[in-house]
């Protein structure tokens, strides 16, 4: 239990204690100005310590907000403050150098004293955004009544509610879901259920809603359309419920994440399988989906890393964002400019109406063409910025950009050996192109497909060779995505091989995770999977190589193709899956939420 030491005699008629009995904290009181030293000692090592001023007066959110968030070493608000384990020695330090000694001196300047000196020493103390809520150390009678009244005047419940909505959201979840689904997030709150169960619980509904579209019947996509739009309301619930009570967690943000993506591709697979029931085959549309959607999410990814404000470059001055600012100043066009790009909330509820009305091919064609626009606005206006921005990439962007690509033995061996030449986007799309055009026009089962992909691995390694500085260098990791996912997709449908297409999904979809994976141990700030997991699945230079020659070897040979794949992708999913469960379950990450795909 984290522990709450008021930091002098308790203030008679005070909710103070009970609200920090409400938080989980065990109250403690140091009475005398030297016991407090001592009382923090006391605490065990690894629990958190709170600080807080007896006459504080003000919302217990507030006190919420800086005293519970694993997110922060450290958080403060005026005569508050909450040092996790990491921070308590520094903790210990200040105490030992700010304690009073003598019962004149005011406690809540202790409190803020510990907080400055914590900070000098290295620990970063965060101070909440309160908004209206109040918190304060009132000096005399008159301000605490004058306070009293502050804290009367503002719901703090309402403004707890409001702030569980993330702040920038899609136009269908904001005006669809968020109205109702912050309630339920409450209400989850209020029954102990943690933002991992819920999580848990949008899996589950999404994958019954496969199960129902696999049924191939009108009533089973009505049912699956259904489903799917409730576990989107699960989904906006998990992220509001971790807001409302600050239940962040590494573990948490990874399930959201990497849930979010097994749902829509399992989805994808239930119609296919749907309307193979039906005599129709869309299998190479659903991994058309399927690629298209995850190259787009590579693309936001690796824009990002290359563009992190502050830190890899300066602020963005470029034609391009000062016209895109202007556009935000107009309400509607923010609305239209969300909704153009297809975020989750749209896509979601596109495919749930669509699969209740129309059928599996109808959805798929509809998916690959508001993707496909979304991916060409998106992408052109992110080119528009790089190439008209002035910045400085730092080595942390260009590593984070080359942990992205995700190369693997065969390139690390080019690019140990080659010279390090400019350009690095134009070779890896020279090269992408290359392979996706023998892919197209080569025999599968000839040998010109296996030249293909060891050019495409010599120029993959040669566009890693240097550091990945380039204005657009950012593009080289979603042009190798395009290179290995589309490889798979072509060969696999034109080998005409029975059920080589679900067993390409089931590739690509293994691969895909490893992918997705490794962006979210970078973003939660624990680097990319170990070098000894991407030489074993091959990065993906090796795997397109091993695809070219099961397609050269096997494509001939009936269904011995499509084994191939599958023991190729059931031992990818193991190996990388086995890797990353241990990794998100052992992982001293700090605590995180990740808000999401921009919506």
């Amino acid at each position: 239990m984290s522990t709450a030491i008021l930091t002098g005699p308790p203030v008679p008629g005070s909710q103070l204690g009970p609200d920090l009995r409400a938080l989980g904290f065990d109250v403690q009181e140091a009475l005398l100005p030297d016991e407090l030293p001592r009382l923090v000692g006391r605490v065990p090592a690894g629990e958190r310590v709170a600080l807080v001023d007896p006459r504080f007066v003000g919302h217990r959110h507030a006190l919420r907000l800086a005293l519970t968030d694993p997110r922060f070493p450290a958080a403060a608000v005026p005569g508050a403050l909450a040092v996790q384990a990491d921070a308590r020695p520094a903790l210990a330090r200040a105490v030992a150098a700010t304690a009073p000694t003598s019962p004149v001196r005011v406690a809540s300047v202790l409190a803020d004293d510990v907080a400055v000196a914590i900070e000098t020493d290295g620990v970063a103390v965060h101070h909440p955004d309160l908004g209206s809520l109040v918190a304060s150390v009132p000096a005399d009678g008159a301000a605490a009544a004058e306070a009293a009244r502050a804290v009367a005047a503002v719901d703090d419940e309402a403004v707890r509610l409001r702030n569980a909505v993330k702040s920038r959201d899609g136009f269908f979840t904001t005006h669809c879901i968020s109205p109702y689904s912050r309630y339920i997030a409450r209400w989850c709150a209020r029954r102990g259920l943690t933002p991992n169960q819920v999580t848990t619980a949008s899996l589950i509904t999404a994958l019954i809603a496969a199960g129902c579209a696999a049924t191939g019947t009108r009533g089973g996509y009505v049912a699956a359309g259904v489903l799917l739009i409730l576990s989107f309301v699960l989904d906006c619930t998990d992220g509001q419920l971790a807001r409302y009570s600050l239940q962040y967690s590494t573990m948490g943000a990874w399930l959201d994440a990497t849930f979010d993506r097994a749902k829509e591709y399992a989805y994808y697979a239930g119609l296919a399988l749907g309307a193979a029931r039906g005599g129709d085959d869309v299998w190479a549309l659903a991994l058309g989906a399927m690629v298209l959607q995850t190259c787009r999410h590579v693309v936001d990814f690796s824009y990002n890393e290359a563009h992190v404000v502050g830190t890899d470059a300066t602020a963005n001055t470029s034609p391009t964002a000062a016209l895109s600012d202007r556009l935000d100043s107009v309400g509607w066009t923010v609305w239209v400019r969300r909704m153009i790009v297809l975020p989750i909330g749209e896509r979601w509820a596109m495919i749930a109406v669509l699969t209740a009305l129309t059928t599996p091919r109808i959805v798929f064609y509809a998916l690959l063409i508001g993707c496909a626009f979304a991916a060409c606005y998106t992408t052109a206006g992110r080119v528009l910025r790089s190439v008209t921005r002035r910045a400085t990439r730092t080595d942390r962007a260009a590593r984070a950009l080359a942990e992205l690509a995700d190369s693997g033995p065969l390139a690390h061996l080019v690019a140990a050996r080659a010279p390090r030449i400019p350009g690095a986007p134009v070779v890896a799309a020279v090269g992408a192109a290359a392979l996706i055009a023998a892919a197209l026009t080569q025999p599968v089962g000839g040998s010109q497909m296996i030249v293909a992909a060891v050019f495409y691995a010599v120029l993959s390694g040669l566009a890693v060779a240097g550091p990945l500085k380039g204005a657009l260098d950012w593009l080289v990791p979603p042009l190798f995505r395009v290179a290995e996912y589309c490889t798979v997709l072509v060969l696999a449908a034109r080998s005409d091989v029975n059920g080589a297409l679900p067993a390409a999904f089931g590739l690509v979809s293994a691969v895909a995770y490893h992918h997705y994976d490794t962006v979210y141990r970078i973003k939660g700030g624990s680097g990319a999977p170990p070098q000894w997991l991407v030489r074993v699945i091959g990065g993906h230079e090796g795997r397109t190589l091993v695809v070219a020659v099961l397609a050269a070897v096997l494509a001939t040979r009936g269904t011995d193709f499509t084994l191939a794949l599958t023991a190729l992708a059931a031992a990818i999913a193991l190996v990388v899956l086995v890797e990353s469960i241990r990794f998100w379950v052992s992982s001293g990450a700090p605590a995180v939420h990740d808000e999401g795909e921009t919506a």
